[in-house]
């Protein structure tokens, strides 16, 4: 079996693609169920974000693999198949690792250097474990992502690099003006109350903006929110909470609006905006941080409004200047790559070692109770130092061979060790089965534990 990504994300999709083939919670549980029904799938989990859509899989055949992925994300999102698979890219193996490692690190981030997609992974990986349609190689995969993310955060000055897309994004609102200054006294509004609102409400609120409304379809989750800024001690902005109906009566007194819900449609038109600023003397800044969006492209048309969205968020970005840890973070992804290949690789002949330690165990036991029937006469010590002796010479037979299979097996095209030792010693395929078995629940359970 083999890893394999088949995804589309900013980097190979317009953002009316993105938006029309965002996947909603429980789709992305179906896509995953359908995608083990799948022949060619073993395995599988989804990252998707606001601006990314990966299905991973562990496949018997690439050729099958892309084909049967490509056509579940074209199902499961609504976009046909033609119209998606000239945006859709596909990774394999060392390369599937490579480009998740790297999307871990903040590297494929529109944003480079971002650190919220961490979270998005282990989610993802949650997601996976919880359907249990992320086996041993997917559970092992993301788990390793996440600590090579953290690495990079830790040992590298990445988070230079780039900006989270909130602070990203009120800058580029901000238009050249310090954040701080241009928000200072200002009324905001933030719609949603999920982890990028409520990260885009704590950033409005040290930038010291005066007010923050905050407007969910769960109005408890929005004052919940509220109570958080209004701490004592806290930046000294005063929020409260309203319901989504209240939405059009609070944008005509905001100064700046963050959007960023999960609805599948506009939040706000472009006639809301519109009557909202009618007679209005100073102008109204709109962040859109939804995919799909939440508000109607056409603001962009209407005077004294200025929007930045997601898609204009990914012009933007493209000019921004790289860090130099980025190539120090480059390097850590192609180590971290190579030591997982080498892990991997050296994993998968573990079970043909342990088969061929039991076949070896049950023919020294074998001979044992043989020796016995003829040697009746043999008293306990004697028994003992015989097995001994017999089990001796079988481990040191063993264990060069056994020592330099794993090490050769580590290596880029070590997988065919494996082979050989089963063709070599007429290992029964059933019993490496057995053992790769036990090995992937012993598996499941210490990193279901470790999320």
């Amino acid at each position: 079996m083999s890893l394999l990504v088949v995804g589309l994300s900013h980097r190979s999709a317009p953002v009316s693609i993105l938006e029309r083939a965002a996947l909603a919670a429980d789709t992305q549980a179906k896509l995953l169920q359908d995608t083990l029904a799948a022949e060619p799938a073993a395995e599988g989990t989804v990252l998707a974000t606001c601006n990314r859509i990966e299905l991973y899989a562990d496949v018997d055949k690439f050729h099958a693999g892309v084909a049967e992925l490509s056509t579940l994300l074209a199902q499961h999102s609504g976009v046909g198949l033609d119209e998606l698979t000239p945006y859709l890219y596909v990774h394999y193996e060392d390369r599937a690792v490579h480009h998740l490692f790297s999307v871990a690190c903040g590297l494929d981030s529109m944003v480079v250097g971002e650190g919220q997609i961490l979270g998005q992974i282990k989610d993802a990986l949650a997601l996976g474990q919880d359907l249990h349609t992320a086996g041993r190689l997917l559970n092992d995969l993301f788990q390793q992502a996440l600590r090579v993310g953290k690495r990079a955060h830790s040992e590298t000055g990445i988070d230079r690099a780039g900006q989270s897309l909130v602070t990203f994004g009120l800058e580029q609102l901000a238009d050249g003006t310090d954040v701080d200054t241009w928000a200072k006294g200002k009324k905001a509004l933030v719609i949603g109350a999920g982890s990028m609102s409520s990260l885009a409400a704590a950033t409005l609120a040290r930038s010291g903006v005066s007010d923050i409304v905050i407007a969910n379809r769960t109005l408890a989750r929005a004052e919940r929110l509220a109570q958080i800024l209004n701490e004592p001690g806290g930046t000294g902005v005063s929020a409260h909470a309203v319901e989504m109906v209240a939405v059009g009566d609070e944008l005509t007194r905001a100064d700046v609006v963050v959007s960023c819900t999960g609805a599948t449609g506009l939040v706000l038109t472009g006639d809301d905006i519109e009557t909202a600023v009618q007679g209005r003397r100073t102008p109204l800044a709109l962040l859109d941080l939804a995919m799909p969006r939440d508000i109607d492209a056409a603001a962009h048309r209407i005077p004294g409004v200025r929007l930045v969205d997601i898609e204009s968020l990914a012009e933007a970005s493209a000019d921004a200047p790289m860090a130099a840890d980025v190539d120090r973070v480059r390097g850590i992804v192609s180590d971290e790559v190579a030591a997982f290949g080498a892990a991997q690789r050296a994993a998968h002949i573990t079970p043909t070692v342990v088969a061929l330690r039991t076949m070896a165990a049950d023919v020294v036991a074998g001979e044992v109770a043989r020796l016995e029937g003829r040697l009746p006469d043999l008293d306990d010590k004697q028994r003992a130092e015989i097995t001994q002796t017999v089990r001796r010479v079988v481990d040191k037979l063993l264990h060069a061979p056994t020592v330099r299979v794993k090490q050769l097996a580590s290596e880029p095209g070590g997988a065919g060790y494996a082979d050989a030792l089963r063709t070599l010693f007429d290992l029964d395929p059933e019993t490496v089965a057995s053992v790769s078995r036990a090995d992937l629940n012993d598996a499941d359970v210490k990193n279901r534990g470790r999320v």
